[in-house]
Formats: C-alpha cells, sequence, structure tokens
C-alpha cells in the first residue's frame, strides 16, 4: 500500500469516526420524572388551601402561575394551581388534588416545559388525554377547557430549550383541537397571542415565554368575551 492510499484511508477513518461521534452527540434523551425544585412545597400550599365545587381552577405551568387569577378575572373562586417548570407528568402526578375537590371548572394550559425536555409530542398529548380522562372519572359535573399552548419569541434569546421547536407547538395545538368533545372545551390561546412572523408577540412578553400583564390583560378578556367565565 502507497502512502497516498494510506492517507486517503486514514482521512476517511477520521470522517467515520467524527460521524459517528456526532450521532451520539444528536440523540436526544428526556425525562419524566424531571420536578421543580418548589414541586412539593407548591403542592403543601394547594393542600392548605384546598378546592370547592364552586372552584374554577386554572393548572399549569409558570405562565399560568404568573398571576392572580382572582383578581385578574374579579372572581374570588378562582384558583391557581400552575407550578413553574411543571410538565404534563408533573400535572398527572399531582391532579387527583384538584379531582377529589370536584370544581365547577378547569382549566388546563401545559406542555412547553414537555417540549423544551424533548419529551415526544406523542407521549405529551398521551397526557392530555389522561389528564382529560382523570377529570372525567374524577369528577363527573368539573366542566374542562383545555387551551393550545402559546407561541414563543426566540429575539430574547432567555429561554434557548424552548425555542426553535415551533413545529411541535403546532403539532401539539392541532391535536389539542381535536380532543373537544361534550365536557371538553378548546381555547385557541396560540391565535390571540402571534404577531405576523408566527411569534409571540413581543409587546406581551418580557422574556419570549412568560407574559407580562399586558399578556394576562389579553388573556383576561378572552376569557370574558368567550363566555368561558359564566
Amino acid at each position: 500500500m502507497n502512502h497516498s492510499m494510506r492517507k486517503i484511508i486514514a482521512g476517511l477513518c477520521l470522517i467515520f469516526a467524527f460521524a459517528s461521534t456526532n450521532t451520539s452527540a444528536q440523540q436526544v434523551t428526556w425525562d419524566s420524572t424531571a420536578r421543580p425544585g418548589s414541586f412539593l412545597k407548591k403542592i403543601e400550599e394547594f393542600k392548605t388551601e384546598g378546592i370547592q365545587k364552586k372552584d374554577f381552577v386554572f393548572l399549569g405551568n409558570s405562565i399560568t402561575a404568573g398571576t392572580n387569577w382572582a383578581k385578574l378575572l374579579d372572581l374570588p373562586n378562582a384558583k391557581n394551581r400552575g407550578i413553574s417548570g411543571d410538565i404534563t407528568f408533573g400535572v398527572l402526578e399531582r391532579l387527583e388534588q384538584v379531582i377529589s375537590g370536584k370544581p365547577a371548572k378547569v382549566f388546563v394550559l401545559i406542555g412547553i416545559n414537555d417540549i423544551s425536555k424533548n419529551i415526544p409530542d406523542s407521549l405529551i398529548l398521551r397526557n392530555y388525554k389522561r389528564i382529560i380522562s382523570r377529570i372525567k372519572a374524577g369528577s363527573r359535573k368539573t366542566k374542562i377547557y383545555f387551551y393550545t399552548l402559546l407561541p414563543v419569541n426566540a429575539s430574547f434569546n432567555k429561554f434557548k430549550n424552548h425555542y426553535g421547536k415551533d413545529e411541535h407547538i403546532l403539532w401539539l395545538n392541532s391535536e389539542i383541537k381535536k380532543l373537544a368533545d361534550k365536557k371538553v372545551t378548546i381555547i385557541d390561546l396560540y391565535a390571540h397571542f402571534l404577531d405576523a412572523e408566527n411569534h409571540l408577540k413581543a409587546e406581551l412578553t418580557h422574556d419570549g415565554l412568560h407574559l407580562k400583564p399586558e399578556g394576562y390583560q389579553v388573556w383576561a378578556e378572552m376569557l370574558k368575551k368567550g363566555g368561558y367565565l359564566k
């Protein structure tokens, strides 16, 4: 074997080695057991507060946790059950605490953190269906309202794991709309917060993911005009 041939073979070996290493680096991993540090503390707080049959429960992650729903909606029976950083598996873990109170209504927004953690869309959708079926089974008179996911805005450059995954948001939102039935009302949040470039409106967010008070005002008006609070 001459010198030139040895160089060619050596080069090919390097290419194959790089390709193999690069493929391994691109393998997607995810963890259904991930819970925010405040998870157990918040559950204890919620337990103390309790839920009653007249209550409207707002269930989700930091986007839900980020406002005082009772004050925002002038609705004393509104209960905030948002936990910052939560995912669909976390909601399922604490769902019995909501169901046992047999509230009048439950409003659910969850999933963007699942997407950021690379949890497969099919599993997120499965969990949506499990959330709905468990509420139906455990509290038959509770009206269920399920939100489409909000868009994000990568121009803020603060939540990189949440950006660049718009196709996942769009797919899940299309599937969420199919969950509507006699007991499940779908509320399309996404459409109300979208700018001309298909991003979360910059004037409604302070970091490309969470909402400003102005964003919650848009949300509140949508709920009021839609008759969802009656």
